[in-house]
């Protein structure tokens, strides 16, 4: 055992870096339940942008505080350094997430396609999966985390598949237009990356799990 890690052993640690984690992951599964709402007759693309950013507002307080307690905690639960990356990780998905759903308020888009719905799905998804995996960081439970890491695997590579189906059917329909097609576009990529950013904080939890285990 270092230096570090006999000191970490010894004094009281700070746990409530993971409450705060926790919640943060918990934003990113209410968020993309939110963006499901998004449907013709239900909610309107503004309206869902704005519910979302407002999410989003409280994710950045959640990064704050992280960053705050940070600099104010000398012994910490984990690697200061590992808290500082999963909570910037966490508030990237939450990001990207508010981006997107800004850009189809921007956009003007009138209701998203079957495919962007479908990523939507799997977002959530993988949303819940990550809210639920977070607490598993605490225990340092390797099965869970892995286990966890597995099903969000699989939603990414859905994900994977409906987006490159989608974008190929966009360049292959000669009745689509050049301006929707780059809207399409973006807005598909832009949902594949949140997913995919879901798969990395997964990711990084089970390499967590294993290094603090």
């Amino acid at each position: 055992m270092g230096l570090q890690d006999a000191v970490r052993w010894l004094l009281p640690k700070e746990d409530h870096f993971f409450e705060l984690m926790e919640k943060q992951a918990a934003h990113i599964a209410r968020a993309a339940e939110e963006m499901k709402k998004f449907r013709p007759g239900q909610v309107s693309a503004g309206e869902n942008a704005r519910v979302v950013l407002a999410i989003e507002h409280e994710g950045d307080a959640l990064l704050h505080e992280v960053e705050e307690s940070l600099a104010k905690t000398f012994v910490t639960p984990i690697d200061r350094e590992d808290i500082q990356r999963l909570a910037s990780m966490l508030d990237d998905v939450l990001d990207l997430l508010n981006e997107t759903a800004r850009s189809m308020d921007l956009y003007g888009l009138d209701a998203p396609s079957a495919p962007m719905s479908r990523l939507t799905e799997l977002i959530a998804e993988a949303g819940a999966q990550l809210a639920a995996a977070m607490p598993m960081l605490r225990k340092a439970d390797y099965d869970g985390l892995t286990a966890a890491n597995r099903e969000i695997k699989k939603l990414e590579k859905e994900g994977d598949k409906v987006f490159r189906d989608a974008v190929g059917a966009l360049f292959r329909d000669e009745s689509v237009s050049a301006k929707q097609l780059l809207r399409d576009k973006e807005l598909l990529t832009d949902l594949e990356d949140a997913l995919d950013s879901c798969e990395d904080v997964s990711e990084f939890l089970a390499h967590l799990a294993v290094k603090n285990g």
